[in-house]
């Protein structure tokens, strides 16, 4: 335990107790939720020395920073975006910090040039600049882009001249998390936008937007506010989408991050029809609306589907009583999307529907006709998944007949495969940039059985040549607001795996591997699914003699660094190093910082007796108690990040500190923190410097051998 000859910088503790609906609830280390209170600027700074000299002296550094950087250098490329002609990708080649956006249109000699249009690293050389979000108008000659600096997401909408590269439009701030659909003819957009903090109520600022009609160049003060019923009552966030004739609006809304959405239609002309309802809230499901080119609003959802079925109806009956099923839900298999997929030119074949489908979080393409008739499926690489799958407009029909997919898998770097319909085949469109020779591994899915009997699923990576005896695992998950988390390229576990370690993905509960169902059934008054999972994941690779306790290390950020947390605090004799980053851990009070007002959804309310009740249940930083021996732990937080505040894991690591009855020599609670990079994105170099602290970390207290 911490004391006067403790190696932790001293922390007060408060005798402070909240009294919430018959519970008491002690809170010692409050202060620590302010980051300008001396005592935390003094705490923290103590806890950085320490921590850096811990770190700094972890064996095996210099061989994980140039593996990391060796199997980072494969760079990626995403599936191209095609506007009349002309193509739009993401690209990072070997020694790039950031992803930069290119453009590929036909040359002056007949042949194709391909020109960077946006790179983060020239508008900001401190690489502390990242790309938001990007979308060409739909003619490919404008486009809006998005960028924030410092890792705050406080977008900064541009357009750029895609000829000439130069802005064509003064910067529009108060763009976090805004949606943009351009109107026919690129001069005009339709775009989402905070309320100006100055007019919501203080604790706010995060949860008012509005949507406008803006015309490129002008004054904002000219914009026009789109209204209609219910729109701006209770939303947080919205979506707006234009057809590609310019006749219709659809836009949807939510709640925070609950899943279930509101949906309006509108016609579109020189001025905004009436925006009619599609779907509220009170009818509790998710859908995406678009108008396609046959001029029908396509609605996939949930609505009696939690894995999802696909409907169709008139633009001007677009309430549920008139749609019409396309595609049923199937009982295996979640579908995530929908492309139309046009003939090639000068064929009398028909359009089709392409399905995205996942079974069991590994993607599945599926073609149908437009009367959901299923006609072919799509042949894939292999065992992994799409990220994105573009056809070309209907101004490119050169390109007609093909599909591209974003393609990766837990040992491919993100590469562009291309279908033609002509032939049926799936080939090769564009490698990974960089050449990079990934370790050789062995890759499996596993099932088990959670604590309650349900079945669940892990990816698995283990060296090619199987070891003798238990080796180090390396378990991460997320199990929350229904994020899927797919098999994908993931340096960081090829890492670990080479230098003879396994690592393991698991499908939680709480996540949307197995549709909307396997969602609910991890989330609010069933959160101890997730951690459930977990443990039974962890406990199965112990039992069939992957690893032992003593090897076992997980590690998880976000709502994964909650899952991590809760795990740690439920399990210690299970888990022997833990890395728990971004977290949420003080769930009694998490809805009082940051965006903690609009996940109440996820995981109840404190301001509910019966809620806070399920959130006493498994609050990690509540349940840290005095005398026990914790796993070696870890905390990585970002001061920028305005997403989850670092004070969850200040608080969380004081107590630890204070509590544990672990050797801190050998089982020590260090918390890095970072300045300058939030929630998400960052350079190539501060995600290898990140990895590094991480593995090195875990490797030395699971006894994995990096030198």
């Amino acid at each position: 335990m911490s004391s006067a000859n403790s190696p932790y910088p001293p922390a007060e503790r408060l005798d402070l107790v909240d009294h919430l609906h018959g519970y008491d609830i002690p809170d010692p280390y409050r202060w620590l939720e302010d980051p300008a209170d001396a005592r935390t600027v003094a705490w923290s700074v103590a806890q950085d020395e320490l921590t850096a000299a811990r770190l700094t002296a972890l064996p095996g550094r210099d061989r994980l920073a140039a593996r990391l950087r060796g199997l980072l250098d494969a760079g990626s490329v995403s599936a191209p975006l095609w506007r009349a002609g002309r193509a739009f990708l993401v690209r990072r080649t070997p020694g790039q910090e950031h992803a930069v956006v290119l453009v590929r249109e036909p040359g002056p000699d007949g042949g194709v040039v391909e020109r960077v249009l946006l790179d983060p690293m020239v508008l900001d050389p401190d690489g502390l600049t990242t790309l938001d979000s990007w979308v060409p108008d739909l003619e490919g000659r404008r486009l809006a882009y998005q960028v924030s600096r410092g890792g705050d997401e406080n977008s900064v909408l541009h357009v750029m001249d895609v000829a000439t590269g130069e802005l064509v439009e003064e910067p529009i701030d108060r763009c976090r998390y805004a949606d943009v659909a351009w109107l026919p003819g690129g001069e005009e957009l339709i775009f989402v936008r905070k309320v100006a903090d100055d007019e919501v109520p203080a604790g706010e600022e995060n949860l008012h937007r509005r949507i406008w009609r803006h015309r490129i160049g002008a004054d904002t003060s000219k914009d026009v506010l789109i209204e209609g019923p219910g729109l701006y009552e209770g939303h947080n966030y919205y979506g707006v989408r234009v057809s590609r004739d310019g006749r219709w609006l659809v836009v949807s809304a939510n709640v925070g991050t609950a899943r279930r959405d509101s949906v309006w239609i509108a016609s579109l002309g020189e001025s905004v029809g009436e925006l009619v309802p599609v779907l509220t809230q009170s009818d509790d499901v998710q859908a995406a609306a678009w108008v396609e080119r046959d001029g029908l609003l396509y609605v996939l959802t949930t609505d009696d589907a939690p894995r999802w079925r696909l409907c169709v109806t008139e633009p001007e009956r677009p309430q549920r009583e008139h749609w019409r099923e396309l595609v049923a839900e199937d009982p295996e298999s979640v579908l995530e999307g929908v492309r139309r997929l046009e003939p090639s030119a000068g064929s009398a074949d028909e359009p089709l529907l392409v399905l995205v489908r996942a079974r069991h979080a590994v993607t599945e393409l599926a073609l149908h006709a437009l009367d959901g008739t299923p006609r072919a499926t799509v042949p894939l690489p292999g065992t992994g998944s799409v990220a994105g799958v573009t056809v070309a407009d209907r101004d490119t029909p050169a390109e007609h007949g093909r599909l591209w997919l974003g393609w990766t898998d837990l040992v491919t770097p993100y590469q562009v495969q291309r279908y033609d319909r002509a032939t049926g085949e799936t080939v090769l469109a564009e490698a990974a940039p960089g050449a990079v020779d990934v370790p050789d591994v062995h890759t499996e899915q596993v099932e088990f059985t959670s604590a309650d009997g349900t079945t669940v699923r892990m990816f698995v990576i283990r060296p090619a040549t199987a070891p003798t005896g238990p080796v180090p695992a390396l378990v991460t998950g997320y199990g929350g607001f229904g994020i899927t988390r797919e098999p994908a390229y993931t340096p960081t576990a090829l890492t670990w795996v080479e230098a003879g370690g396994v690592y393991a993905l698991v499908s939680l509960r709480g996540g949307g591997e197995e549709g909307e169902a396997w969602h609910l059934a991890g989330n609010r008054a069933h959160k101890q699914n997730v951690f459930d999972d977990l443990h039974s994941a962890c406990e199965r690779l112990v039992a069939d003699g992957v690893t032992s306790p003593s090897q076992l290390a997980i590690m998880g950020g976000s709502n994964g660094g909650l899952l991590v947390g809760a795990a740690l605090t439920q399990r210690p004799d299970l888990y022997r190093a833990v890395v728990c980053s971004a977290p949420l851990l003080d769930m009694v009070r998490y809805e009082n910082f940051s965006l903690g007002r609009t996940w109440n959804d996820e995981y109840g309310t404190a301001d509910d007796a019966v809620e806070l009740g399920w959130l006493l249940s498994y609050s990690p930083y509540h349940h840290v108690h005095t005398g026990s021996t914790y796993p070696a732990v870890l905390f990585t937080v970002f001061e920028s990040d305005t997403r989850v505040d670092p004070l969850h894991a200040r608080k969380m690591c004081a107590a630890l500190q204070h509590a544990t009855a672990g050797d801190p020599g050998t089982r020590p609670v260090l918390i890095r923190r970072e300045t300058d990079v939030g929630h998400a994105g960052r350079s190539v170099s501060r995600t290898v410097a990140l990895s590094v602290d991480q593995l090195a970390f875990l490797a030395a207290h699971t006894g994995l051998e990096l030198t």
